[in-house]
């Protein structure tokens, strides 16, 4: 839910900043009292993105009660990651400090208090986005098959303030915020299942299990990476400048994948492939992928092989939906994310499988 469109909101922040650049204009002010002023409002419009999407994520948590609080216990549980991989001023007081942040729980209503039930770690995706209620289906259907799930909002999220945005680390200890929501999971709860974890997502969220079953094999016993970003030196090739901005920033990467090679090949799962172990998993992509292009998960599957990697994929022609093809609520999508389950069942044997389209419905919507 928003109460207000993003474009249409930034489109009058800048009309805004416009009409204010020509009455300063009006007032005869010099041209570098002209550039402070816009520096001044550049900052506000800034500031108040920020605070919107403070506004957006409360009502959204708000949301996740109605939509899957008939099935699950919802919980937002802070914890720590490892420090910030780059401090402005490493000298400052607190800087080195774990870094800390929010993770959603879902615990299905009906369990057990006696037994033992199987995780779903699932990142959610975006370079700077959120575990928003766009997912509220999925997590449906997941609970209702016996799931706990945990989702981090790892450093850069959105929803928690500039300072926070400004902490992201993609590809980087992201992955660590990620690993440490499993590992709070089993620390935390006598009902987790240590020996049945699995971790899913897609798009970024595709990335960080990749990078998670690379750097940590022992964790999870099975893992679902859809639509994965995969190549980051090849993103930043086929993107536009207004993309590369977000990794470029000073607080974020601070150099072009041309000046900087090796970092972006350092955070992309298509050149760490060599690290995989023997974790059951499976790949989807698309073909008419808008934004993960097909041929990043190309290489990956490519480089996966050349290794002697045993894995599951497969690459879809041309379904509708594009890089959301198997997250949309359509027959086909609904059948894609059954086979998605079958997987994961096979590792994790949760008590109430789904094994068709028809006990998927079932399960997310009682009928």
């Amino acid at each position: 839910m928003q109460l207000i469109n993003h474009d249409t909101m930034q489109k009058k922040l800048v009309l805004a900043l416009l009409l204010g650049f020509i009455c300063l204009l009006s007032y005869g002010q010099s041209t570098e009292a002209l550039s402070e002023e816009v520096r001044q409002l550049k900052k506000q419009v800034e500031d108040l993105r920020h605070t919107h999407d403070v506004l957006l994520k409360n009502i959204d948590d708000l949301i996740w009660y109605q939509k899957v609080g008939d099935l699950a216990f919802i919980d937002k549980v802070y914890m720590t990651g490892p420090p910030k991989w780059k401090e402005k001023n490493p000298n400052a007081q607190g800087a080195g400090n774990p870094v800390k942040f929010w993770s959603y729980v879902f615990i299905p209503k009906n369990v057990d208090a006696t037994k033992k039930y199987p995780l779903i770690v699932f990142p959610h995706g975006g370079v700077h986005a959120d575990f928003s209620t766009y997912y509220a289906h999925i997590v449906r259907e997941l609970v209702a098959q016996g799931y706990i799930i945990v989702a981090a909002e790892y450093r850069g999220s959105t929803g928690y303030g500039k300072a926070y945005y400004e902490r992201i680390d993609y590809g980087g200890r992201e992955i660590q915020d990620v690993k440490a929501s499993r590992d709070y999971m089993i620390e935390n709860y006598s009902i987790v299942d240590k020996n049945k974890v699995g971790i899913i997502g897609w798009s970024h969220g595709g990335l960080i299990s990749l990078m998670n079953i690379f750097e940590y094999p022992e964790a999870y016993q099975v893992a679902y990476s859809g639509v994965p970003v995969s190549d980051l030196i090849a993103r930043m090739g086929y993107k536009t400048q207004e993309y590369r901005d977000l990794y470029e920033v000073d607080y974020h990467v601070g150099e072009s994948a041309y000046d900087n090679v090796e970092e972006y090949r350092r955070r992309s799962p298509a050149w760490n492939v060599h690290k995989m172990k023997d974790t059951p998993l499976l790949i989807h992509t698309n073909t008419n992928d808008a934004d993960v292009n097909v041929l990043e998960v190309e290489h990956l599957i490519k480089g996966l092989k050349a290794e002697g990697k045993k894995i599951e994929y497969q690459i879809y022609q041309e379904v509708e939906g594009g890089h959301s093809f198997d997250r949309t609520d359509t027959k086909t999508a609904q059948e894609i994310r059954v086979k998605i389950y079958k997987f994961l069942s096979k590792q994790l044997n949760p008590p109430n499988p789904i094994n068709s389209v028809e006990t998927l419905r079932k399960a997310a919507y009682r009928f």
